[in-house]
């Protein structure tokens, strides 16, 4: 069993960081508000830090999950940041999703640092059951792998540093596409008078199914969303997939179409609704 360092709280790394201490590894957190660790380590004990260099001392490895690449930068240079108080051989791991540039930025640091971001949302980091993408050095990773399976159903590298951000770039443009079509057709549904569950019931089993339609077609049809991922964070998932398709010189025109849908969500005041908030905005327009 590892000594790790858990850096960020929040609804993904808070249960992440659990999983760890049930795998049996020994865990100390960070989190930027202190009572959030508090309460933490009153749930499922370990230890807290006041910085992340303190809690990144003596561990093997350490772990993020804040929120954007500044963010990570906070955590991770300067005086208190866990880089200046890692031991050698320690490896650092991003579950953060953030650009591959500054993932590429910081592994040349000289630490041994994986890139992992997280696909699943709440419910798969409160299950154990997240799909987590890698790149970085082929033996940090192996090393890593063992830990991060704590709370992962699949961890694979694709490549070397940032290329896990690239397939997370992807795992967004899809989901992007795929809930704009789910919620274009429940409001069809909805217009054509049929009855949206009984539709989902015979067309999910076929080629229309997908993980969205299952796991959101009730909540959508009930006009809930407070079920999953934000579209502020979305909207900064696609910011990054935009930017990068211009770098690579990558034709994205239906996610770029799928973020100004996004904006309108939050224009409606839907920046804390979940992603597939899309139908909400297609009612909005009756």
């Amino acid at each position: 069993m590892a000594k790790v360092a858990f850096l960020g709280l929040g609804v993904m790394g808070y249960p992440m960081a659990g999983h760890l201490v049930k795998a049996g590894h020994e865990v100390v957190v960070y989190n930027r508000t202190a009572a959030k660790a508090e309460a933490w380590v009153a749930e499922h004990g370990g230890a807290m830090a006041l910085t992340p260099r303190e809690a990144a001392q003596g561990c093997d490895f350490v772990m993020a999950c804040v929120g954007n690449d500044d963010d990570l930068r906070s955590v991770c240079v300067g005086d208190d940041g866990a880089f200046a108080g890692m031991s050698d051989g320690a490896i650092f791991v991003d579950h953060t999703t953030v650009s591959a540039a500054v993932t590429r930025e910081l592994a040349g640091q000289g630490l041994a640092f994986v890139d992992a971001p997280v696909s699943g949302g709440q419910a798969g980091a409160e299950n154990g059951q997240l799909v987590v993408m890698c790149g970085g050095d082929q033996a940090a990773y192996d090393a890593a792998e063992p830990v991060i399976n704590a709370y992962a159903k699949m961890c694979k590298r694709l490549g070397d540093s940032g290329m896990g951000q690239m397939c997370k770039m992807v795992n967004q443009i899809c989901i992007a596409g795929l809930v704009q079509g789910l919620s274009e057709g429940l409001h069809f549904a909805e217009k054509a008078g049929l009855d949206g569950r009984a539709v989902v019931e015979v067309i999910g089993g076929g080629a229309a199914g997908s993980w969205q339609m299952v796991n959101r077609y009730e909540t959508m049809l009930d006009d809930e969303f407070e079920h999953g991922f934000a579209v502020d964070w979305m909207r900064k998932d696609l910011g990054i997939c935009l930017s990068t398709a211009d770098e690579i010189q990558a034709s994205l025109p239906v996610t770029a179409l799928v973020d100004q849908f996004y904006k309108d969500v939050q224009k409606l005041g839907g920046g804390r609704w979940d992603t597939s908030s899309l139908l909400r905005r297609l009612r909005a327009l009756d």
